[in-house]
């Protein structure tokens, strides 16, 4: 067996399912699960349709690269999401659909990371809390996972200074998650602009998951994206540089596997020959449906309205025990508690049914310091009413412990 896999820590939600597995329930109500981020909201029926249709092409293999058509769609949304003119972005050459943004996180790792140019292992830095798959991809690379903690001192966006020379020495790939998930923060874009000049000097590859870019709460300030910033700093070959993003939450379609990679030409011109003997193709029917849900933002803005009003109805319900702000973006809230995180997420499951995800199975302690205990991540995908309720459960549950001691 490969001796990396002994080094991959146990997966958050199989320890929560661990965590409460002995846990007696002691109320009728029925369950509400909080914790992953599974959009519930209904898939467009224009992409669903344009799924259907398509399905007669289920006899052709798919290309790897794509279509070409795909990777038009795909150029064009992000040349317009992100202030850049048509052409910048190559569909040639610098756009790649993956199945999935999971996938292609984890891969990378296996197509930057070099174990050869030193006896000390490359190091892949990370925020921490963070995706699980960013550590699980740098270990399975033979990298070792640098953690930077994101906590409210540094408005939950990574120090880059509180790493040495030697460390960015090292450094072959930093993943970036913006917006953050599970906190929802939004880096800035002087955060950007250091982090260019840092790969420049050192030369690392900057993989920037933006999947959920398209989740936020003023119409007139979407989050910044890497490209936009490098676009602005005249460096249109994106060298260096990576985004990934999906339909799975910007349009309800987690179910359809459908991503894409964009950026640097070289980098991209290994992933895909990484890919060629490793990835699956989009199929497709999905590659059709892809296209209509690119081309097309009113379902989008539709989604980031529903989102809206549960954040607006959900955090003054916890506001009333617990401390807990509307994010900049995404559909999660990170909430602090007033207590150890494992044990409330007991209690709560115990006392009102609710699943929530502890802050520390999305981070890792350094120097004894996990900036992701005493918190819980909630993410807001079940319906408004199912939302409420849960907020109101949370807030008896607290009042009850506030009671108890």
């Amino acid at each position: 067996m490969n001796r990396h896999l002994k080094q991959l820590h146990q997966y958050p939600f199989t320890k929560l399912a661990t965590l409460l597995a002995d846990v007696n329930v002691k109320t009728e109500q029925p369950s509400i699960a909080m914790t992953i981020g599974e959009p519930q909201h209904a898939p467009p029926t224009a992409v669903v349709d344009a799924l259907v249709a398509e399905l007669a092409r289920l006899n052709k293999y798919p290309s790897t690269q794509g279509g070409i058509a795909l990777r038009e769609s795909i150029a064009s949304w992000l040349g317009q999401r992100y202030h850049f003119p048509k052409g910048v972005l190559d569909p040639e050459s610098m756009v790649l659909p993956v199945v999935g943004t999971r996938e292609a996180l984890f891969a990378i790792a296996q197509t930057v990371v070099d174990t050869s140019v030193s006896e000390e292992p490359p190091l892949v830095i990370m925020p921490s809390p963070f995706y699980q798959i960013y550590e699980g991809a740098a270990i399975m690379a033979g990298a070792e996972p640098l953690y930077l903690p994101c906590d409210k001192d540094n408005n939950y966006v990574p120090d880059l200074d509180a790493l040495s020379p030697s460390q960015w020495q090292r450094c072959q790939l930093v993943y970036i998650c913006n917006p953050s998930n599970p906190t929802g923060a939004v880096p800035t874009r002087e955060f950007y602009q250091r982090l260019l000049v840092l790969a420049d000097k050192y030369d690392f590859v900057i993989a920037s998951d933006e999947c959920y870019s398209e989740i936020y709460f003023d119409e007139l300030s979407p989050p910044l994206g890497l490209l936009e910033v490098c676009y602005a700093e005249e460096r249109e070959d994106f060298s260096r540089c990576l985004v990934f993003n999906s339909l799975s939450k910007r349009s309800n379609l987690a179910g359809m596997r459908s991503g894409f990679v964009a950026g640097c030409q070289a980098t991209i011109k290994a992933f895909l020959l990484y890919r060629t003997y490793h990835g699956s193709a989009m199929p497709n029917h999905h590659q059709s449906a892809s296209i209509i849900a690119w081309n097309d933002e009113s379902h989008v803005q539709e989604n980031r309205i529903l989102y809206r009003e549960k954040m607006r109805a959900v955090v003054p319900i916890l506001q009333q025990v617990l401390e807990v702000g509307i994010p900049a973006a995404g559909f999660c809230l990170w909430v602090k508690l007033p207590m150890d995180d494992e044990l409330f997420a007991q209690t709560l499951f115990s006392e009102q049914h609710v699943k929530v995800l502890p802050g520390q199975y999305l981070a890792r302690s350094v120097n004894n310091y996990n900036p992701g205990a005493g918190y819980i991540r909630l993410a807001l995908v079940q319906p408004l009413e199912f939302c409420i309720e849960a907020a109101e459960r949370i807030v008896s549950c607290v009042l009850t412990l506030n009671k108890a001691d």
